[in-house]
């Protein structure tokens, strides 16, 4: 059984450029059959929290949130840069009115997305920073959010923090203080013992996540229709902005598991939270790049990832090359 779930998690990391565009389009093509179990998307996902979480202990955890100056950088390019950038690109586009440089800026201005925790967990990351920073960043959001819609379109809204509070402690708070007590429970020993059972499952519910995500977001794909050839790419280049920049920016750190989490940190994005808060004070016109976020950020985030592997056995290869001359 061990061998197996090893195996199995294995050739799940190896394929899942392929498995998560064809996740995304299951859930379009049986979003009728899966409405029904969208609500329980904050549970796989704390399920995928408890993952990562039972490999962390006490002492990470504190030294992740001990650096300030790391988490101040990520905030700032994810929610200072990259609206700006939306922002001008938008404008430039499609001009100051149109609703859709709100759905740009939008994505930009919510909170790190949850999915990144496991995305950072495979690519080698900083697992315990990026915890640290997505518990820190949705807590914000309720302040964060407002100010910067009003800042860039003088638009008063009111972001309630009672549901966002509940949605993060279900999906990041109590999975982390469970995982993180059982580690410490366990002296560090009880993540070798669930991961040939725990990681398996764990990449069975992200895909579960990824094809409610698009059943949730397929009512709205008619909308989709309109302006299609100039706001895809215009999407697709925003969102692999917000991976580059993290990327290069943390290419100074000379730590390849920071500069992999700032990456998916200014990358990912809680798309769930965007849509709500498109259609719930904008046009529905507005919520168009968030949906279409949803598409890319996905895929991206597997591209990523498998940039980020060609590139550190690149390294590898390198090394070993310098070490036999």
């Amino acid at each position: 059984m061990r061998r197996f779930g090893l195996a199995f998690n294995q050739y799940f990391e190896k394929w899942m450029f392929l498995i998560i565009p064809c996740s995304l389009l299951a859930g379009f093509f049986m979003a009728s059959e899966l409405q029904y179990f969208i609500g329980a998307v904050p549970y796989l996902f704390a399920f995928v929290t408890f993952t990562m979480a039972v490999g962390c202990g006490m002492k990470q955890l504190k030294a992740s949130a001990g650096r300030p100056g790391l988490i101040i950088l990520v905030f700032i390019l994810a929610h200072m840069i990259s609206p700006i950038v939306a922002y001008a690109a938008g404008i430039l586009t499609f001009g100051a009115d149109s609703p859709y440089v709100i759905g740009l800026v939008l994505f930009a201005i919510i909170p790190l997305g949850v999915s990144s925790v496991l995305w950072v967990g495979m690519s080698g990351g900083n697992i315990p920073l990026m915890l640290a920073m997505v518990v820190l960043d949705s807590l914000l959001s309720p302040f964060v959010v407002p100010a910067g819609i009003h800042l860039f379109f003088n638009s008063a809204i009111e972001v309630e923090a009672g549901p966002i509070m509940l949605d993060l402690t279900i999906i990041i708070v109590l999975p982390t203080i469970i995982g993180v007590s059982l580690y410490e429970w366990s002296k560090g020993k009880i993540a070798d013992r669930v991961k040939p059972a725990a990681a398996p499952l764990s990449k069975l519910c992200f895909v579960l996540v990824v094809a409610l995500n698009a059943a949730a977001i397929a009512p709205y794909i008619g909308q989709l229709k309109q302006d299609m050839l100039t706001l895809v790419p215009l999407t697709i280049a925003l969102v692999a902005f917000c991976y580059a920049i993290g990327y290069f920016a943390a290419a100074k750190l000379k730590d390849k598991g920071k500069q992999i989490t700032v990456s998916y940190a200014t990358g990912m994005r809680n798309i769930s939270l965007g849509i709500v808060l498109a259609l719930g004070y904008f046009s529905p016109l507005a919520a168009v790049p968030v949906v279409l976020s949803i598409l890319i950020q996905q895929p991206m985030a597997t591209l990523h990832h498998y940039i980020l592997q060609k590139l550190n056995n690149n390294k590898a290869s390198e090394t070993t090359s310098l070490h036999v001359g």
